[in-house]
């Protein structure tokens, strides 16, 4: 009975390998506009209710996404903690050549190590410790406050670094992961297609000295190109609204199981750690907004990404959810996943989602943005700004998606019920 309750936990916290596909990037500053480090998780799981979450227990705080089913608060898939160190991860199929069975708690140990890991050295030493085989298969990356940014390809029995800083690795100062590792099998794995998507838009950022947090969540994380087939579906944005148009959708970054894409943007050497944010997508990306999400005990966190119990989710995730069934609206046979109306997302009367969302969260980047230029001058967060700045976004999101698109509170809370 013991090992039965165990695998439904797995389950339910919705860390079974086979379930996720994710998109990742580690930016060392070198790379960066503003020479601050970036560290950026695209998540796909089938578990697609996340919430943000604020530690207090450990030997460091640290906040991150959660899974909302995850009442117990025990995994964190991507996150930051008050010494300026940050985790995430994307599942990799390609680097243990064993039978094992794995235990896909890569969570756990990123919980764990935000709570306990002040920088990269120490989460390679902890790392070193782990008890072999760990039975895990992923791609960690990490950044810290003292400028370092790597990826860690973990196996059950050693692990392989790759330092972003390093011109020999990574030569534009930046590493992608998606669902294959490089020092495994050739070949084998997943995500090739987004990787080659994610790397263009980088490209392409570098190429203007713009790679920026911004780069991430609206260039990829909103991408509807398929590098593959060359194919952009923002090429259907001449089509008027109501006016449905159904297209083949698989193999691009956002996916129909993507729950989040977060960045966490990191400290230059010698700031404040309390400086550090995640700019928070919870929720799906083309139909939910961009939060920041900053570590001050006293402050909290914006009402809309935590927990609440009458919808058994953060608001704005369920939010992003309602709105993502009007794009997902063919639901005959196994295939139906793989067919969206892009009408919904673009159109030539700018009332798809994309189009509204994205000018919505430019204010949202802009007015955090001025309050963080502020703090940065005085090297500490001002509480009650932040606070304050919290409780904007709070009136404000609630207030965006009931004039564009009549979702209430209630609504939300209702139908989440049913």
């Amino acid at each position: 009975m013991k090992k039965l309750n165990v695998i439904i936990l797995f389950f339910l916290l919705g860390s079974f390998i086979a379930g996720n596909a994710c998109t990742t990037a580690v930016v060392s500053g070198k790379a960066t506009k503003d020479g601050r480090p970036l560290l950026w998780k695209h998540r796909d799981t089938w578990t697609i209710n996340n919430k943000i979450v604020q530690f207090f227990d450990g030997k460091y705080a640290c906040t991150g996404l959660v899974n909302s089913v995850d009442t117990a608060n025990l995994s964190i898939w991507i996150g930051f903690n008050s010494e300026g160190f940050a985790i995430m991860n994307s599942a990799s199929y390609n680097l243990n050549n064993d039978t094992i069975k794995q235990t896909g708690l890569e969570g756990r140990l990123m919980k764990e190590a935000l709570q306990n890991c002040a920088d990269i050295d120490e989460f390679e030493a902890f790392l070193k410790n782990l008890e072999k085989p760990v039975r895990l298969e992923a791609n960690f990356g990490v950044i810290d406050a003292k400028g370092g940014a790597a990826y860690f390809e973990l196996g059950n029995f050693e692990y392989f670094k790759y330092d972003a800083n390093d011109p020999a690795v990574a030569p534009d100062g930046y590493l992608i992961r998606t669902n294959y590792s490089f020092a495994g099998m050739k070949g084998k794995g997943g995500g090739y297609i987004r990787y080659k998507t994610a790397d263009s838009v980088f490209r392409k950022a570098l190429a203007k000295d713009d790679l920026t947090f911004k780069t991430m969540l609206q260039g990829c994380s909103r991408s509807l190109t398929h590098s593959l087939l060359n194919v952009n579906l923002y090429d259907y944005a001449d089509i008027p609204a109501n006016t449905p148009k159904m297209v083949f959708f698989k193999d691009f970054i956002p996916r129909n199981g993507t729950s989040a894409s977060c960045v966490v943007q990191g400290v230059k050497p010698g700031e404040n750690p309390q400086l550090a944010v995640m700019w928070s997508i919870v929720g799906f990306p083309l139909t939910s907004v961009t939060i920041p999400v900053f570590l001050v005990r006293e402050a909290g966190l914006p009402q809309v990404l935590q927990m609440n119990d009458r919808i058994n989710d953060s608001p704005l995730c369920n939010y992003s959810l309602l709105l993502k069934e009007k794009i997902f609206d063919y639901d005959i046979g196994a295939d139906s996943k793989y067919y969206i109306d892009v009408n919904q997302l673009v159109n030539a009367d700018h009332t798809g989602f994309i189009q509204q969302v994205i000018p919505f969260e430019d204010q949202i980047i802009s007015k955090t943005e001025q309050y963080l230029g502020k703090w940065r001058k005085k090297n500490k967060i001002d509480v009650k700004a932040l606070m304050d700045l919290y409780a904007w976004i709070d009136k404000e999101v609630e207030g965006f998606y009931q004039k564009k698109f009549n979702l209430s509170y209630l609504q939300v809370a209702t139908k989440a019920q049913n």
